[in-house]
Parts: structure tokens; C-alpha cells; sequence
């Protein structure tokens, strides 16, 4: 395998926790636990979308989403979504930068959500410096998983896809990148292991800083 010329972070649960959403639902009269159920059906909804043709932007389907699986008004459904321009990094995310700037390989977040949400989470953790950009499908009005989308990231950020490498918590976003060609690594801290129905990724392991560390292992 080569070493990748560059890497794509997904965002969310990724680079960001969501944890602190649930609070947000307890606030608004609602039961933590809802936000799993939100969030698995604003994901589902959005590829849906952009399988038919075109996504809205993420905002637009987490707020139908939202009031659809709690009944809250407008006001509720807004305090809570508010929530994530606040996301804390997730710990693991900081040495995985560092990890790939000591190897001279740039890094970008890619996310079907708004940038934003990680640009404040960054700022927060005055680590901003350490990506080289953030990109958002809201710009070509998809989500992932098709193979258009990280096309369309390895033409903003100027690498091949061959040459290009997904890191993700998601095991369908890593089959999602390798249908389109890319190198893909699997952090398996939030699914627990490797689903049997998704194509293997090039690396896996635990937590992101891991699979980079993998990456740059298998490449030397």
C-alpha cells in the first residue's frame, strides 16, 4: 500500500463527540436517548435525498428529522440543533493531526454536514492550524456515501483518489470511499468492530490516531 498524499477526516463522531446534544434533548423536555434516533434518520433521510437527486442542506433535514422523532416546535428543535456549533473534539483527534503533519501528509475534514460545526470546535481547541482545510458537500448539494461525493473532495484538494485515504468511524463511510477508489481506515471505537456486510478497509483499528499511525506503518 502507499503512503497516502493526503487524508480525509469525516466529522461527525469522528473529529467531534455528539455526546453533549443529549443534554440539549433533556432541556427541551425530551428523553436523551432520542438523540441516537435522530440522528440515525437525519443520516438516512440525506442519503435518500441525494440518492433521488439533490440533499438539502444538513440543517434543513436535522430539523425535520428532529421534530419529526420529538414533536418540538421550532424553538426547541433550534436550541437543540444550536448544540452543534458547540461539539467538543473528540480526544483522539489532535494527535492524529499531529501524526500526519510529522509526516508532511496534509489533512482535511470532509463532512456532509455544515463546516461550521467543525471550524467552531477547532477554534474552541485553538487547533485550527493543523487542517488544511475543511470541505462540505453542502456545496454539491449531497451526502455521502456515493462515489460522486469523494470525487468531488479529491478534485477540491487536488490528489487522486488512489492516492487519497478516508478515515471514519462509520463503516459506511469506508466502504462508501473504497467503492470510489480511495484508501479507507476504519476507527472502530463507536460501531465496536467491523460490520461482515462492508468491503475491508486498507486499515483498521480502535481509535483515528491509530489508523493514521496504520497508514503510515503499512506505507514504510
Amino acid at each position: 500500500m502507499r503512503r497516502p498524499g493526503a487524508v480525509l477526516f469525516d466529522v461527525l463522531e469522528t473529529l467531534v463527540r455528539l455526546e453533549p446534544l443529549r443534554q440539549r434533548f433533556v432541556e427541551a423536555g425530551r428523553p436523551g436517548h432520542e438523540l441516537e434516533l435522530f440522528f440515525a434518520r437525519t443520516l438516512r433521510d440525506g442519503m435518500a435525498f441525494t440518492l433521488a437527486g439533490e440533499a438539502p442542506p444538513f440543517r434543513a433535514v436535522a430539523a425535520a428529522e428532529l421534530a419529526l422523532t420529538t414533536g418540538l416546535g421550532p424553538d426547541r428543535v433550534d436550541h437543540i440543533l444550536d448544540g452543534f456549533t458547540g461539539l467538543p473534539l473528540q480526544p483522539d483527534a489532535e494527535p492524529a493531526f499531529d501524526l500526519l503533519a510529522g509526516a508532511g501528509i496534509p489533512c482535511y475534514a470532509f463532512t456532509h454536514g455544515s463546516a461550521s460545526v467543525l471550524s467552531s470546535a477547532l477554534d474552541a481547541a485553538g487547533i485550527g492550524h493543523k487542517l488544511a482545510g475543511i470541505l462540505s458537500a453542502e456545496r454539491i448539494a449531497s451526502f455521502k456515501p456515493p462515489s460522486k461525493v469523494y470525487h468531488w473532495a479529491c478534485r477540491e484538494i487536488g490528489v487522486a483518489p488512489e492516492a487519497t485515504a478516508l478515515v471514519a468511524v462509520h463503516s459506511w463511510d469506508t466502504h462508501g470511499a473504497l467503492r470510489a477508489g480511495l484508501l479507507a481506515g476504519l476507527a472502530t471505537r463507536l460501531e465496536g468492530g467491523l460490520s461482515a456486510a462492508v468491503d475491508r478497509p486498507h486499515v483498521v483499528g480502535e481509535r483515528i490516531d491509530e489508523v493514521v499511525a496504520g497508514f503510515l506503518a503499512e506505507a514504510g
